[in-house]
């Protein structure tokens, strides 16, 4: 279904359907939980196993697992199976001046990259902008 746009004299701005915006908006409420947006943080750096990314985020693997599913479902993430384990992947990463960025259709999140994730959930960790 194509875009609408709201009047001839702003043909620049498109006004999105209500479909592109229920889309957007279930995608956004899958990152809205912390430890999915962690995940998308840690993958932007690479792909990495649930073992690494575990290592690093300290849930259970079983929760972990079903973050990486609904990750999966939205088409955020992808899998590559090696041997017996399966390495996790962000579909479209974009990296330019220190920033890593995915396009998620309705927006782009962008994390700064010499902006270390922190486990503990306490606040930023050096080298974070505040």
């Amino acid at each position: 279904m194509p875009a609408i746009h709201s009047s001839p004299e702003s043909e620049s701005l498109v006004v999105p359907t209500q479909d592109a915006v229920t889309a957007c908006a279930d995608l956004l409420r899958v990152l809205a939980d912390k430890t999915r947006l962690m995940v998308v943080q840690l993958l932007m750096k690479g792909p990495q196993t649930v073992g690494q990314l575990n290592e690093t985020l300290g849930v259970e693997q079983s929760l972990l697992s079903h973050h990486l599913k609904l990750l999966r479902d939205t088409g955020l993430v992808v899998t590559k199976r090696e041997g017996k384990s399966v390495r996790y992947r962000l579909e479209q990463v974009s990296r330019s001046a220190g920033l890593a960025s995915i396009q998620l259709g309705c927006c782009v999140l962008t994390f700064d990259e010499n902006c270390g994730s922190d486990p503990s959930g306490s606040g930023p960790s050096s080298g974070c902008r505040e």
